[in-house]
């Protein structure tokens, strides 16, 4: 911006500070319930043993400050049959849904984030061929805005214009996109295990997952462990189960970023799916594996800018402009691990325990307390256990159960008006069989955080510019002395006098601009030479 008056030409030298706000967020809670036929191939349900379910969103679409959110529930149920020779089978389905979101006009258009969170689902036995399907459903969704606060950092002008310069700490918004990244991985089974008849009960989960920036391109690592519970076709052992860790690893392109910035990269699995393949001998005895992952990408840049703070000019009036201007400036990001250990028993009226197939769990923050220099996380680990049982007429039952945890991140600079997020993942779970009615859960569990402080600052935006009521400046003296208070600035005081620190340091020979109170100076009224 340029600005011309009587032959003064005066230039605000501009930056842009790109920031990320949230414009708007809603919540939506669902309630799916339906019931469910037995397919006619399968036999009558005796009893259910273990449930599964996962969130499947098809469309958002935003119109008229509403959204519109499509999608389904997807199930598994496992059940015990009265079949002698193959007693386990499965029955899946899915709940569609079609669902409006109350949003505010001014986010009506905007692109939004939608995530998902499974709070219950409890299947019941209707009777020996119906099954009723029941579950709550929260919708999150979110609106960010990119935004430039446009902040003066420099002027241009005559060399007698003055000005001062302040420096602050922002964190500044480089990168912030979306995108998708594939796993896929093909797995062989073990010699000792019989060829797949069909899939009963799958289990995928992302662990250790690790993001690294590099030059224009950030790595992504991560574990995919992976359970599966089949049909197969040896009459000795017609249910078999498979577990593993698949390690994956891959590049993803981002063009601006880094090593030195810092990433806040968050995925949610888009689609999961396990196909049956054959083998070079033509026996169904391979597992192709492929999931979907979305990516929201921010990369954000600390910086330490010199944002215009005043400005003067001893031949004119020159009137600083100002409005308050916030920014966000990030105070920590980090990974803490915390380790957690309980005991599970099996209740009276369940089989005892044989053998232990698989476990996993699911982190539930309930409440984030701030408090003087860290957040306490309150929140519970759902444990669910498969296990195989000592009585042949239920060969295989499940094993559920709550661990509480209460753990304190450390986030020095924590204030009151402090934004924050923790995000919360069990890297491992690891059980122990003690006897046939206990068993001993040991988790491992990461709370990544993200805490920005907001922080306002009075920047200038424009300048007026005037002449000088020459009648109060003739009225001034030509030469003054001074006496500092304890307030005082040598920019303060040049200021006020019409002259320049330059000139005072150079009419009281001070080798730098530092003044304490008591001081004596004389002044010389720069703006005589003009009038």
């Amino acid at each position: 911006m340029s600005i011309h008056k009587e032959g003064l030409l005066v230039e605000l030298i501009k930056k842009n500070i790109h920031m990320n706000k949230l414009k708007c967020k809603s919540t939506l809670q669902l309630t799916l319930d339906d019931d469910f036929n037995v397919s006619d191939i399968k036999p009558d349900i005796e009893k259910i043993i273990e449930e599964q379910g996962d969130i499947r969103v098809t469309e958002v679409k935003a119109m008229d400050g509403k959204l519109m959110v499509k999608g389904a529930l997807g199930f598994n149920v496992l059940y015990l049959s009265n079949e002698g020779q193959r007693p386990i089978h499965n029955i899946s389905g899915e709940i569609p849904f079609d669902e409006v979101i109350n949003m505010e006009h001014t986010c009506a258009q905007d692109d939004p984030i939608v995530k998902w969170e499974l709070e219950d689902l409890s299947t019941g036995l209707i009777n020996s061929r119906k099954i009723s399907v029941k579950s709550i459903v929260r919708l999150n969704v979110a609106v960010e805005e990119l935004y430039d606060e446009e902040t003066a950092i420099g002027i241009e002008g005559p060399e007698d214009i003055q000005y001062i310069n302040k420096k602050i700490e922002i964190t500044d918004v480089s990168i912030n996109k979306k995108d998708t990244f594939r796993i896929k991985d093909e797995i062989m089974l073990p010699t000792n295990k019989g060829n797949i008849s069909s899939i009963l009960y799958t289990d995928i989960n992302l662990n250790n997952m690790d993001f690294r920036l590099l030059e224009d391109r950030f790595t992504i690592k991560g574990e995919m462990p992976l359970f599966v519970l089949y049909t197969c076709e040896d009459e000795e052992n017609p249910i078999e189960y498979y577990e593993t860790e698949i390690p994956f690893s891959g590049t993803i392109d981002c063009n601006g970023c880094t090593e030195d910035m810092i990433e806040d990269i968050t995925f949610t699995i888009s689609k999961k799916n396990i196909e049956i393949k054959e083998d070079n001998d033509g026996e169904e005895r391979v597992l192709d594996v492929e999931i979907i992952l979305d990516l929201n990408i921010k990369v954000y840049e600390v910086e330490e800018p010199e944002i215009l703070c005043d400005v003067y000019c001893p031949s004119k009036n020159i009137t600083p402009i100002f409005k308050e201007a916030t920014y966000e400036n990030l105070v920590i990001k980090n990974n803490s691990k915390y380790r957690i250990a309980d005991r599970i028993r099996v209740d009276e009226d369940q089989p005892r325990i044989l053998q232990i197939c698989h476990a996993k769990g699911d982190i539930k923050i309930d409440e984030i307390i701030p408090l003087e220099t860290e957040l306490q996380v309150e929140g519970i680990v759902d444990v669910d256990i498969l296990y195989i049982c000592e009585d042949d007429t239920m060969p295989l039952n499940s094993l559920k159960g709550v661990i509480p945890f209460s753990q304190n991140i450390e986030v020095k600079g924590l204030k009151t008006n402090s934004n924050f997020e923790v995000r919360p993942n069990l890297d491992q779970i690891s059980v122990i069989m003690l006897d046939s009615e206990e068993i001993e859960v040991k988790a491992t569990m990461s709370l990544n955080s993200i805490v920005f402080d907001k922080v306002t600052e009075s920047v200038i935006t424009d300048i007026e510019i005037s002449d000088l009521d020459l009648e109060t400046i003739q009225s001034m003296p030509g030469i003054i002395g001074y006496v500092v208070k304890s307030q005082d600035t040598l920019w303060n005081i040049a200021k006020k006098y019409y002259t320049t620190i330059d000139s005072i340091m150079a009419i009281n020979d001070l080798e730098d601009d530092k003044i304490k109170e008591g001081d004596k100076l004389i002044i010389v009224k720069k703006v005589d030479s003009i009038i």
